[in-house]
């Protein structure tokens, strides 16, 4: 009897152990690729050319797509059974997706959307939701969910989805990868599903920021040229203000990166709602005309709003007679914004567009060629699985704040990754003018490694609050310094300057700044040795140079000036002023 009840224990045991192996195989199988997926395929590149021809440059490279592109013989599923069950297979490949197979990369399968790549959660309740490599209980973020998941868990070197307002840069930010939208129009949209067609954009997503960078020449058809460095890095202080994590561990990665690449010179502050709302007529009447009291008093949030209706309008004139024909389930929050569309005039339609285009421009003429405007790229962390904070009005107006001054301008934008923050992803975000894609993503490529490595240092260094205040407040007073400068009160700025500089002496700009004060004054010897300590603190300063050397010149120093205005030719081969001073000098005293 005891011998039988033993092997009744034994048997039970074996029993026991044989299930939870198998459940483990199980749960290892099915999240073998994060739940990235909903079709595996595979579309190889055409052979390579004969020598001495070169190679296709994607070589070698793996991508998935989002289940919104079009390849010949497969069902699009734009992330909802029903839209599979209801329409054929494609005839043909999306025009993207075969540009980059037939610069050599390899399709290896569709990936999940939310449902009708609307939602930014990046959840899906047909295919599932992609676990977050990045932080899994955590969402990946939306629409382009499952081809960020693919590049987040290394099962492909890049892949495409759409962006229509965050849909690429904001799983990027979740996921901890690089995410760029290109220019609006840039690439084609053929054989892509329409969202909103005067927001879409075809993106991509990528570990690498030289596989981003070979990916982003062939879509765009760019051919490899030199690089130029940035002259002007805006940080929108507005933007950074959403942001719930301390705005230093994000901003200070990207300033030091500039000091060290470039010099501390080429930083700026820049409240983008303010100027937007100045160089935006239509927009500046839309906002007063808000309900909402707070998004009279933001800029930002109008822009927010008026994206989030041309959004609505596009998508049910897309994709309204479809959902009334096939009647599926859907996600509760397109349920909502399809009941709020309302039914808006050709002219109310107009003025959206033509907010559209005033912030289009008003960003060309802030940016030029060479400048580069640095926002968050969300302003919270990637909200838990399940939980109520994506559904809140709060959560989703931070977020299209920032989405939408690409989104509704046009312009491109890159996500990088800063590392981590209370185990979830950090990042930032890089816009450049409509058109300036190729500076972007070279700008991009030269400062990542220096990025990761200040993000690295910011994750480590535990600030006190006291040195993060000392810094702001030391910009405060540089501000104040230059409102003063414009007005002509010269000591006034001095004695901002001079603030600014007990607060923060590390500060290159601000002895430059105070410098060109003493000039004004005619206090030549206290501009002079206001000059070389920030030359000493910042070799690359130009101006600086050059208020040196005519600081050096008022003092009888003719020899010295000449070198002073000759380095900053050096450094700024184009700088009319420094050029005609050099030559004046040499012709007079040489």
């Amino acid at each position: 009897m005891a011998s039988s009840s033993a092997n009744l224990w034994v048997l039970l045991g074996l029993g026991i152990a044989g299930i939870l192996i198998m459940t483990r195989k199980l749960k290892k199988a099915v999240k073998e690729d994060f739940g990235a997926f909903v079709e595996r395929l595979q579309l190889l590149p055409p052979p390579q050319p004969a020598p001495p021809k070169a190679p296709h440059p994607l070589t070698g490279f793996s991508f998935a797509v989002s289940d919104i592109f079009y390849i010949e013989g497969y069902l699009t599923g734009f992330g909802h059974p029903d839209w599979a069950r209801t329409h054929e297979a494609a005839s043909q490949t999306a025009s993207a997706v075969s540009a980059v197979v037939e610069g050599g990369a390899t399709c290896v399968g569709k990936t999940v959307v939310t449902e009708m790549a609307y939602s930014f959660s990046g959840e899906n309740k047909h295919y599932g939701t992609p676990t977050n490599p990045g932080a899994p209980a955590r969402v990946p973020g939306g629409p382009s969910s499952g081809a960020a998941v693919a590049v987040a868990a290394n099962l492909v070197d890049f892949s495409l989805g759409m962006d229509t307002v965050g849909g690429v840069r904001v799983p990027a930010g979740f996921c901890g990868i690089i995410g760029f939208r290109p220019s609006h129009g840039a690439i084609s949209h053929a054989g892509v599903i329409p969202v909103c067609p005067s927001l879409d954009t075809i993106g991509c997503f990528a570990k690498d920021p030289n596989v981003l960078r070979q990916v982003v020449h062939v879509l765009l058809q760019l051919q490899f040229t030199g690089q130029h460095n940035p002259r002007q890095m805006l940080i929108a202080d507005d933007c950074f203000e959403l942001i719930k994590i301390p705005i230093d561990r994000v901003s200070q990665p990207v300033i030091r990166s500039m000091e060290k690449l470039y010099g501390r010179q080429i930083l700026k502050h820049e409240n983008l709602g303010d100027y937007i709302s100045s160089k935006a007529p239509t927009l500046k009447a839309f906002c007063s005309k808000q309900i909402n009291v707070a998004a009279q008093t933001s800029p930002l949030r109008s822009l927010a709003h008026a994206m989030q209706l041309l959004l609505r309008h596009e998508f049910t004139q897309n994709h309204q007679e479809w959902i009334n024909s096939v009647k599926p389930s859907l996600d509760p929050v397109i349920t909502a914004q399809m009941q709020n569309v309302q039914d808006m005039s050709e002219i109310e339609i107009q003025k959206l567009h033509s907010i559209r285009d005033e912030v289009r421009s008003a960003l060309n003429s802030l940016l030029k060629d060479d400048g580069i405007l640095v926002i968050p790229t969300s302003a919270d962390p990637p909200p838990k699985l399940g939980g109520k904070e994506i559904l809140s009005e709060d959560f989703e107006n931070r977020l299209f704040c920032l989405s939408s001054v690409a989104s509704m301008s046009g312009c491109c934008q890159v996500t990088v990754p800063l590392g981590y923050h209370d185990k979830c992803p950090v990042s930032v975000s890089f816009i450049a003018r409509h058109g300036g894609d190729r500076f972007l993503i070279d700008t991009v490529q030269t400062m990542y490694a220096t990025l990761q490595e200040q993000a690295d240092v910011a994750s480590k260094t535990k600030s006190s609050s006291n040195v993060v205040s000392q810094e702001r407040s030391a910009e405060i007073a540089k501000e104040k310094g230059n409102q003063a400068f414009k007005q002509r009160q010269w000591q006034t700025a001095i004695n901002f300057y001079t603030e600014a500089i007990k607060l923060n002496p590390d500060s290159a700009t601000y002895y430059s700044n105070r410098a060109a004060a003493y000039l004004e004054l005619g206090s030549f010897l206290q501009a002079e040795a206001d000059c070389t300590k920030a030359i000493d603190l910042d070799k690359k300063n130009v101006k600086a140079y050059l208020r040196r050397g005519t600081a050096r010149e008022m003092l009888g120093y003719y020899k010295e000036a000449i070198d002073d205005f000759r380095y900053a030719l050096v450094l700024e081969p184009t700088n009319k002023r420094a050029s005609v001073s050099a030559e004046r000098l040499k012709s007079l005293f040489q």
